[in-house]
């Protein structure tokens, strides 16, 4: 439950707008918001290893959106070889905001676990 509340805290209640906005078109935004992510972290991990890739992987899960790719791979539909319609919009959005939680709780949880 406490890695639950640090990556909320992090990842919505610190995040600024210009973090949101800019974050995957700068890598210096990205860097900036990793920072304030992981800072709730250090409660939980102080400075360690584990604090050292939670913020290293959210770096380049958020500058590159890497839950896109998964998503791509997870619907078939790279380079547009889907045969199947694509999802509405809002469904493709609440999707890419699930599965990019997913990647971050994991690697958040393993890094704690194995590395905290």
């Amino acid at each position: 439950m406490d890695q639950l509340i640090c990556h909320l805290m992090g990842d919505y209640v610190l995040q600024t707008d210009w973090m949101a906005r800019t974050k995957i078109s700068s890598l210096s935004a990205a860097i900036v918001h990793a920072l304030v992510y992981s800072l709730p972290f250090t409660l939980i991990t102080g400075f360690s290893w584990a604090l050292l890739v939670i913020f290293a992987t959210h770096v380049v899960i958020d500058r590159y959106r890497l839950a896109s790719y998964i998503m791509r791979i997870k619907q078939w539909s790279w380079r547009g070889q889907n045969p199947l319609p694509p999802p509405p919009p809002e469904i493709s959005t609440i999707l890419l905001i699930v599965i990019d939680n997913t990647v971050h709780l994991t690697i958040n949880y393993l890094s704690i676990k194995y590395l905290g």
